[in-house]
């Protein structure tokens, strides 16, 4: 299998933040989605949909593409392609689900510290056991240290009457989707590695997340109705193009990254981004301008302790 160009680390964390950039971005366009169709699972289905017509037609149309999925119908035929590797968009699914849930009432920057903690904690487990494309990453004390750090920006966060603007469960989704955002980096690269190809990982990641939320959309009409009709301002459907982006990035970077260095430079983009939504566009719950200035402050920190290496003597 050829071995990936490998990049500068400058321009492997510059694409980490930026995957936290499109993220936070995301997150207020499916979370006012949500709000506007009244359902946050079918506002998750339409991003992931929209993600995945666009992956159809590049993969169609690129010669790349298309030997791309030649080998992953081969290694799903002959089983050397697990599974778990296809299911990187179910975790996907979460995500979105979350955003269109809690988006718009927790502001992209209280939505995306929760991310912060389920994706900086289960990123160091899975860099520890060895589950993302880079194998084995060792836990240095500048990864354990960064990861400290971006907890501590989470706690920051819900100083105050954040806790009590907000219900429990709007504040555990987000964390649950963080894990799941670790664990669908780990996948889609491990899976990118094997067909040697990020696009291909990132349309099955999207075929996955898509069968997962017509599913959760089927329950949901089942049980509270057919949702409001779709609005009409074009904005609010590019959460799957952006989704498209940085998943790509994702699986093209963990690789040289490791799960947690990615995470670490994409919770930084997140809440750099975060800050300056909540600030043009106000939402109903979300912390202080000093708590979000102190959040992006020592998720700084967290990023330059986790990648900074000291010199040997």
């Amino acid at each position: 299998m050829p071995r990936t160009r490998r990049l500068p680390a400058f321009v492997a964390i510059g694409g980490a933040v930026s995957i936290g950039a499109m993220t936070a971005i995301q997150a207020r366009i499916n979370g006012v989605l949500g709000v506007r169709l009244g359902d946050g699972i079918v506002a998750g289905l339409v991003s992931f949909a929209s993600g995945l017509l666009l992956l159809v037609v590049l993969v169609g149309v690129l010669p790349s593409g298309r030997a791309g999925m030649a080998r992953l119908w081969r290694g799903i035929r002959s089983r050397t392609i697990p599974v778990w590797m296809l299911l990187g968009g179910a975790c996907g699914a979460l995500t979105v689900t979350t955003q269109g849930l809690t988006g718009a009432v927790l502001g992209v920057s209280l939505f995306t510290v929760g991310v912060v903690a389920g994706q900086t904690l289960h990123g160091l487990v899975l860099d520890r056991i060895g589950f993302g494309p880079a194998g084995v990453v060792a836990v240095t004390m500048g990864r354990v240290a960064g990861g400290a750090l971006a907890l501590l920006a989470v706690g920051i966060s819900l100083g105050g009457d954040v806790l009590a603007s907000a219900p429990l469960w709007m504040l555990l989704l987000p964390f649950a989707a963080g894990v799941g955002i670790a664990w669908q980096q780990a996948a889609n690269g491990r899976l990118a590695q094997r067909v040697e190809s990020p696009m291909i990982a990132t349309t099955t990641s999207f075929i996955a997340g898509t069968i997962v939320l017509a599913i959760g959309t089927g329950a949901s009409v089942a049980v509270n109705g057919p949702p409001n009709p779709l609005p009409d301002e074009p904005w609010m459907y590019l959460g799957g193009l952006l989704g498209v982006a940085y998943i790509f990035l994702g699986a093209r970077l963990v690789a040289q990254t490791g799960v947690l260095l990615l995470g670490l430079g994409s919770v930084l983009g997140q809440l750099v981004t975060a800050v300056i939504i909540d600030a043009l566009w106000p939402a109903e719950a979300g912390p202080a301008l000093w708590q979000t200035i102190a959040m992006v402050a020592v998720a700084v920190m967290s990023v330059l302790v986790a990648v900074i290496r000291p010199r040997r003597r």
